[in-house]
């Protein structure tokens, strides 16, 4: 059973910029949707971690999404993080973003209350079922407490709208046992932006990224020359980014990348709390990687 391909590259997992006062700052989201695009990012991430939506309430969610289907105007798929810890809530939410034109739904696994292996396949069917739309499971287990197994991959496969996964569990071997179980049912994208080669070789289509809030073209790039056949070239400029990657998740996402964007001019504004501000050694520490890659003057 082969499933359409959401996208192959790098999808952002875009920030949600922020007014001093805390408020979305929807002009600036707008603006930073259509930067992306410019710059060669393959698809929007809306409303994921790095975009804060464990503090946007249902009408910022909802807006943000409206704005990013409205931004991209279909020229790439936009992806809308829907996922919660309540299965009914989640379809609720869904179910409005496929109303605003979402292209795919990211869905995180259930977190706080976590659940077993069978409640995880049971979660997801439940959803799938009745939102009937292309979705994408979000496994990190470092913020949620749950870990999908390949097996549990391999069974939720087979459901025709569960097409792909967002891996940030960092496990290379559990990754290669997913594929290998999977096969064409399911398409792997890295969670990590240090690890999207290593998971191209594994006939990963891509990653979702936050690196590509900074550095789409380059980001996409290195998907493009691995596929091209440029393998040599891809793993080169996986590594020359290492430090700039090390950098962005120096402190808890997305507090760095925000720093980052503010720091090159991009005017995102703060995190909400209880995400705070960097201290002054980590901000200097961070501008001085951004420097070295000609990215601050």
């Amino acid at each position: 059973m082969s499933k359409t391909t959401i996208f192959t590259g790098a999808g952002v997992a875009i920030v949600t910029p922020m007014h001093q006062d805390g408020t979305v700052n929807y002009e600036k989201y707008r603006e930073l949707v259509e930067w992306q695009i410019q710059n060669g990012t393959d698809a929007i991430i809306s409303c994921g971690t790095t975009g804060e939506s464990s503090t946007l309430n249902d009408e910022e969610h909802i807006e943000v999404i409206r704005a990013a289907v409205e931004q991209v105007k279909g020229r790439v798929p936009v992806i809308a993080g829907t996922g919660s810890n309540d299965t009914n809530y989640c379809i609720e939410l869904s179910l409005k973003a496929k109303e605003l034109g979402a292209d795919a739904l990211l869905l995180v696994t259930p977190y706080y209350n976590k659940t077993s292996q069978r409640g995880l396949i049971a979660h997801y069917n439940t959803v799938a079922d009745r939102v009937k739309m292309p979705l994408i499971l979000y496994n990190v287990p470092s913020r949620t407490g749950v870990n999908i197994k390949p097996q549990t991959y391999a069974t939720l496969s087979l459901n025709p709208y569960i097409v792909a996964i967002k891996e940030a569990g960092g496990d290379i071997s559990s990754i290669a046992r997913t594929a290998a179980l999977c096969g064409d049912n399911i398409d792997i994208y890295s969670g990590n932006d240090d690890q999207i080669v290593p998971i191209l070789s594994l006939g990963g289509k891509g990653v979702i990224s936050v690196l590509s809030n900074i550095l789409p073209f380059k980001t996409s790039d290195i998907v493009k020359r691995w596929i091209s056949g440029d393998i040599k070239a891809s793993c080169a400029l996986q590594l020359e980014l290492m430090d700039v990657i090390a950098a962005i998740f120096s402190d808890v996402n997305p507090i760095p990348i925000k720093q980052a964007m503010n720091m090159m001019g991009m005017n995102v504004g703060p995190c909400r709390l209880p995400l705070y501000e960097m201290d002054q050694a980590g901000k200097q520490s961070l501008a001085d990687v951004l420097r070295r890659h000609g990215l601050l003057k």
